[in-house]
């Protein structure tokens, strides 16, 4: 059962203890697979200050239980981020330079202590609390807001 939807979105991601806010409004394509998970691929902009000039694609994979989100792009930076409500989930990026050495990657946990799904047939809102670490060191607590306007 896989069925297709376009809709108007706002991702935004807070830090609530460091100086950190982005936002994100564009249309997303959002793909049921089943009654309960949900796949939403939408643009993100590109990163000025890395001179990127083509956008990537953000691919988020949905349900009331786990979240991933990708970006894989032919830009300088790509990422891959897992969260499961109560555990410890994995944030990878990669970076990629101009010298033939292979991709260099920062891998870091996160403990998500909050994961809420709302919406009856299709999602409307997604809402990720979660921890980042790295060792045994906190790098800051974020929220990751995904409202679905239908």
């Amino acid at each position: 059962m896989l069925t297709q939807h376009r809709k108007p979105v706002s991702l935004s991601l807070v830090s609530t203890d460091l100086p950190l806010w982005s936002v994100v409004e564009t249309a997303a394509t959002l793909y049921q697979k089943t009654c309960e998970q949900f796949h939403i691929v939408l643009h993100e902009p590109p990163l000025q200050q890395l001179e990127l000039a083509t956008p990537r694609l953000l691919w988020l994979d949905i349900s009331p239980y786990r979240v991933t989100m990708s970006m894989q792009a032919s830009g300088k930076v790509s990422y891959r981020h897992s969260w499961q409500q109560g555990a410890y989930g994995y944030s990878y990026y990669w970076l990629q330079s101009q010298s033939f050495k292979p991709q260099e990657q920062l891998r870091l946990r996160n403990f998500t202590c909050n994961l809420k799904l709302v919406g009856q047939t299709l999602p409307e809102n997604l809402r990720l609390e979660y921890e980042l670490w790295s060792e045994k060191v906190q790098m800051g607590r974020y929220t990751l807001n995904l409202d679905i306007h239908h």
